[in-house]
């Protein structure tokens, strides 16, 4: 049975993604408070959703990293 595991470089890259990722949903957040757009503010929030779905994404990737010891 193969286990599929991520290289030491792949892992850093998913960790530097997501470090993106999880600032750019915490902006979007922050934004939606101080914007008065309807629609600028829609666009924040569907933003902020799909930065959940991929964050969860990439979280779900990083349970292939080998663990070290």
């Amino acid at each position: 049975m193969s286990q599929e595991n991520l290289a030491p470089n792949e892992t850093m890259q998913i960790h530097e993604m997501l470090n993106f990722k999880t600032i750019c949903m915490t902006t979007s957040k922050m934004m939606e408070g101080v914007v008065f757009d309807q629609e600028l503010k829609a666009l924040l929030e569907k933003d902020v959703q799909q930065s959940i779905t991929s964050i969860a994404e990439l979280q779900n990737l990083l349970k292939k990293a080998s663990k070290l010891r």
